[in-house]
């Protein structure tokens, strides 16, 4: 008989202890996140460097599209989601960070008849002001480029995905990507549009912020 209680406790005992690693298991698992912009976080936002991506694109010859990218670039958001007309962006890229996985070509796009990054080492975007909202979850902003010391209006079309802590950084994190198109030409990257090598440029960005804040 009193086997069987204290088989009956370590039974217990034992239900109790998985019941709550479970239960911790799916609050990592399924963090508190959010998809719904107006329940994010206000504040001061810095980039997350592991989660961010930006890509550039052109039309070559007609044939195929060039994709590269800047593997090294700095960001930070000022976001109040009760007051996104408000919203500020600041991207400073390291120009001579591109990346077109051919290394030689790669050295020629860092010479004076491309980026000259030794002369203009870094390129910035600015936005400047809220144009529109499309939907509940992209909007749409004005904003400055200054590359190669030219500076021009660019717009950005702007994509919440989601917001939340991330369980691997401890951080408050939010999730957006956007998009952007210029002619190169504006910024004195004409070299070998009249071949057919294209002028306008698609760029690409999806980017993790964490709150400065954040512990």
């Amino acid at each position: 008989m009193l086997n069987f209680y204290f088989s009956s406790l370590i039974k217990l005992f034992l239900a109790l202890m998985t019941s709550s690693l479970l239960f911790n298991c799916s609050r990592i698992l399924t963090p508190d996140q959010t998809t719904e912009v107006t329940e994010v976080r206000a504040g001061q936002y810095v980039l997350d460097p592991n989660h961010a991506s930006l890509i550039w694109k052109l039309n070559h010859l007609g044939f195929s599209t060039f994709l590269g990218s800047f593997n090294d670039f700095e960001a930070s958001l000022d976001f109040d989601p009760e007051d996104i007309e408000n919203a500020s962006l600041e991207v400073v890229i390291d120009t001579s960070s591109l990346d077109v996985d051919i290394p030689e070509f790669e050295e020629e796009l860092r010479g004076d008849n491309w980026f000259d990054v030794e002369v203009h080492p870094q390129a910035v975007y600015r936005t400047t002001g809220f144009l529109e909202a499309i939907d509940e979850d992209t909007f749409i902003f004005a904003g400055d480029l200054t590359l190669l010391g030219n500076t021009a209006p660019v717009n950005l079309e702007v994509s919440f995905h989601g917001g939340g802590r991330n369980f691997l950084t401890r951080s408050y994190t939010v999730g957006f990507s956007g998009s952007a198109r210029f002619n190169r030409s504006d910024f004195g990257l004409d070299r070998f549009t009249s071949f057919g090598v294209g002028d306008e440029i698609d760029l690409e960005i999806h980017v993790e912020f964490m709150d400065a804040g954040s512990s």
